[in-house]
């Protein structure tokens, strides 16, 4: 069973949820924004998005079995704990439940269409692992796209189904916001990416996958880093003087843990080479990820600010 767990990354998937459930229950309902799902029709929502999260993960462990043996051996799971044809079955169930209740959430919102979010978002994990994680920086432009999506999720089906000519302004303001939030899950999850293409980049090598770092060598790449990290620290900047500097727990909880890591992540990089400081700054800026989305649930501090 922690085999099972471990291969669909279970701390991520609780990650997933954790999110999406502040969302909903912290700040739409602090705002008082009108919704159309019910909570049992949000956890089905929650459940939809952690299956087909889940089968991203295992068809990409599956695809990644011959770079993970160099990489990582010692966290090789398919072909050790668990066959590859159990996690092939275990992709497809995770896929059939994830899309079978999208269906049933899009025709239970009057929009059938919106099914097609659930089959894309199936389809291009499949894609990503099989075929568009080889081409250099696309993969982890998409990859990267539909993390900052789950943050948008509540927004298109919770939200937009709800919108009327009285509510436009406060549904428009909370969508800004949580697209504010979806672009900074992109630029921290791109950062993570091209690190554990850096981090990664023997067993790539070796299994014949174009990424940046083999391109252009590990220093060149380090420096595309720092210049893309360059965006989130200003985007943090400026997010906490334009709207959070009257707050000042919010301002100390954006100082100390979002913008004071990505600034030691950014010292760091420059100079990293081996390994080991790719998987630590690999984790410094999963901790940002968590530190940044959960601040969701604080949000509903800047009314009484």
């Amino acid at each position: 069973m922690m085999a099972y767990l471990k291969l669909i990354r279970w701390s991520n998937l609780i990650f997933i949820a954790l999110t999406l459930i502040l969302v909903k229950f912290s700040f739409f309902e602090e705002f008082g924004a009108a919704i159309t799902l019910s909570t049992f029709g949000y956890a089905l929502l929650t459940l939809a998005t952690l299956c087909i999260a889940a089968s991203g993960y295992v068809i990409n462990d599956i695809y990644d079995v011959q770079a993970d043996k160099i990489n990582k051996p010692e966290k090789l799971i398919i072909g050790n704990k668990i066959s590859e044809k159990k996690a092939n079955n275990l992709f497809i169930i995770l896929n059939v439940i994830g899309v079978g209740i999208g269906f049933y959430l899009s025709n239970l919102l009057g929009k059938p269409g919106f099914v097609a979010i659930f089959i894309f978002s199936s389809a291009l994990l499949y894609l990503y692992a099989s075929y568009l994680k080889q081409i250099p920086v696309l993969g982890n432009v998409l990859i990267s796209l539909l993390v900052g999506f789950v943050v948008l999720l509540p927004s298109v089906l919770d939200l937009f189904p709800a919108i009327n000519a009285q509510n436009k302004q406060i549904q428009s303001l909370l969508f800004s916001i949580l697209l504010d939030y979806a672009i900074f899950a992109f630029l921290i999850n791109f950062l993570r990416e091209m690190v554990k293409d850096q981090e990664d980049v023997n067993g790539d090598y070796n299994v014949g996958i174009q990424t940046l770092p083999i391109i252009l060598g590990h220093r060149r790449t380090n420096k595309i880093i720092f210049a893309i990290g360059i965006l989130p620290v200003a985007a943090i900047v400026s997010y906490t003087y334009n709207y959070l500097i009257e707050n000042t727990f919010l301002v100390i909880y954006a100082l100390v843990f979002i913008l004071a890591p990505l600034l030691y992540f950014q010292v760091r990089i420059w100079e990293a080479k081996k390994k080991k400081d790719y998987a630590h700054l690999s984790l410094i800026l999963k901790i940002i990820l968590f530190f940044g989305l959960i601040s969701i649930g604080f949000y509903q501090f800047i009314l009484t600010s």
